[in-house]
């Protein structure tokens, strides 16, 4: 029998790889996991965290380098907008969740083994 994650592209395991660094990360610093790779058809979202009392939507990217603008500039107004939507859905579905206020924020990821840098940027949009 084959699993899962071996049938899965590379890109795919890289990417729940670094959300799982992301998670580490934020979890480190006092964040809580409320949920992981929210789906719905409007979109997705990578993690759903609280933190104090906010409720908070979490985007990761990983890029090598910044040739192409690096991370943080891969998030485009469409992205924004389809995890806004995506948040939107979570919260109707989720809407007896105690929390104060929401927030998006961005965990952007570059380099490489030692190299490798996590920059948090809260409530990036």
């Amino acid at each position: 029998m084959i699993s899962k994650s071996s049938q899965e592209p590379d890109h795919l395991q890289k990417g729940k790889a670094f959300e799982g660094k992301a998670l580490d990360f934020l979890e480190s610093r006092g964040l809580s996991l409320v949920e992981r790779n929210f789906s719905c058809r409007r979109g997705e979202i990578d993690l759903i965290m609280f933190h104090d009392q906010d409720l908070v939507f979490v985007e990761v990217r990983y890029r090598r380098n910044d040739a192409f603008g690096g991370a943080a500039a891969s998030i485009g107004t469409k992205k924004q907008r389809k995890i806004r939507t995506a948040a939107e859905a979570y919260l109707q579905k989720n809407d007896s969740l105690m929390f104060k206020g929401c927030r998006f924020d961005v965990l952007a990821i570059e380099g490489e083994g030692e190299a490798l840098q996590i920059n948090w940027i809260s409530d990036a949009f």
